[in-house]
């Protein structure tokens, strides 16, 4: 008997809009980009990769915006339009793959964070722990 892939749900603040994820979650990691601070209103963002064919939005739409992130490449940004929760970001370069804000998630415990970039850009005042790999910028 094969297991089913464990099913992941998501919402946003006003729950106008829900997600589902059905398989293993990839890397997730601390970003200490400006453009990460703006769109989280903290000090960093916590993003978990998904397979994007696996994913799907249950209920809702989400409104995008579109800039060039610090390494020039396009970042789409996706939130709720009702609540402007951000929920998850892709990447025309990795079509295949998009990033869940972990704060979304209906049980956040399911990520663990395993490196974190853009420290160059990391707040005095943040401090995220010892031993974690880490990047000066974009992880390569």
């Amino acid at each position: 008997m094969v297991n089913a892939a464990p099913l992941i749900t998501g919402r946003c603040l006003c729950s106008a809009l829900t997600y589902e994820y059905a398989g293993e979650l990839g890397p997730a990691s601390y970003c200490h980009c400006v453009d990460c601070r703006r769109v989280t209103g903290s000090a960093f963002n916590v993003s978990v990769r998904m397979v994007a064919a696996r994913f799907r939005i249950a209920s809702g739409a989400t409104a995008s915006f579109t800039k060039a992130a610090d390494s020039g490449a396009p970042v789409t940004r996706h939130f709720c339009p009702g609540c402007g929760s951000p929920l998850f970001t892709t990447h025309p370069s990795r079509p295949e793959f998009l990033w869940i804000k972990a704060g979304s998630l209906d049980d956040p415990a399911v990520v663990v964070p395993s490196y974190q970039s853009w420290t160059r850009s990391r707040v005095k005042w943040s401090c995220i722990g010892s031993g974690l790999l880490a990047f000066p910028e974009g992880r390569v």
